[in-house]
């Protein structure tokens, strides 16, 4: 496997203002959703359009989070954007990172009218049930990605090998994962199952653990690993690199670091699925460089397998 960065961007909203701390990408009408972790607010990206989507109430008046502020612990952290289907009609599915009850809500956006609108619901019952099938304290819990094939999700965990923790998933169902954030199941009702482990390997004596993931048409998954140096599930740490692992099942097939830009290290944390041509993927990532100044990047990926 060979992974290649066909271009690149820094993302500002349409009044100048920076998109911060993209975590997630997700197509969404003619264009692109944007999680931020650190805001309610999520970033539609349309040719030349980026406008702002509220997610979430504000949170003690606040929309965005920093650890310079204090108020870290009030984000909601969204790390996961996800295709779903709402009644037969496309949505994007964003679910908390876990690890404090504020980080375990899930949000559906659906375009009404042409316009992006959002629902959303506390799922703590079924953050507890991943928990305890990974294994994982809830305090632990790292979710950073997911990856939609066909009717199921498969639901990703970050690794810490300082903790002791492994890179591993869960698999759930789509359509009870939808119903149980449109209120129409309870949280405790969605069935979580199949859980697998993954080994990715160390870059510099840091161990990769996966932060985002998309399927492939046949079934195998692409995952982005960070090595990122961090003792826990809430602080961040040096990134030393990022690499791109093609996983069929619990088999790593194979892992290649994705090439620095300028010297620079992006934290890729979301993938999304542009286009496949035989053994070529085509990808779209956005990186969160843990910079609340900086401008996130999107990239665009081209992976041969």
């Amino acid at each position: 496997m060979r992974v290649f960065v066909d271009g690149g961007r820094r993302l500002h909203f349409d009044d100048g203002a920076p998109v911060t701390a993209a975590s997630a990408i997700a197509p969404l009408g003619d264009g692109w959703l944007i999680a931020q972790d650190d805001a309610t607010l999520a970033a539609w990206r349309r040719s030349g359009s980026v406008t702002p989507v509220r997610l979430l109430p504000p949170v003690d008046g606040l929309d965005r989070f920093s650890e310079a502020a204090g108020t870290k612990r009030l984000k909601p952290d969204l790390e996961v954007a996800c295709p779903a289907v709402v009644d037969g009609e496309p949505a994007v599915l964003l679910l908390g990172s876990g690890s404090s009850p504020r980080r375990m809500r899930g949000v559906l956006v659906r375009l009404v009218d042409g316009e992006p609108v959002a629902t959303a619901a506390n799922l703590a019952p079924l953050y507890e049930h991943a928990a305890a099938l990974l294994d994982v304290p809830v305090d632990q819990l790292n979710l950073e990605g997911a990856a939609r094939h066909e009717d199921r999700v498969r639901w990703f965990q970050r690794g810490n090998l300082h903790a002791g923790i492994a890179s591993a998933s869960v698999e759930l169902s789509l359509e009870a994962l939808v119903a149980a954030v449109l209120g129409r199941a309870a949280a405790a009702e969605v069935r979580v199952g199949r859980p697998l482990r993954y080994d990715l390997g160390e870059i510099e004596g840091v161990g990769l653990a996966v932060t985002d993931a998309v399927a492939l048409p046949d079934g195998r998954m692409l995952l982005s690993a960070a090595a990122e140096d961090t003792p826990n599930a809430v602080d961040d740490g040096p990134v030393v690199a990022i690499a791109l692992a093609l996983v069929d099942d619990g088999t790593v097939v194979a892992v290649e670091p994705l090439p620095e830009i300028d010297g620079h290290v992006h934290k890729v944390e979301g993938l999304a699925l542009r286009a496949v041509e035989g053994g070529t993927v085509h990808l779209l990532a956005v990186v969160d460089d843990d910079d609340p100044e900086t401008p996130s990047a999107e990239l665009d990926l081209r992976v041969e397998l």
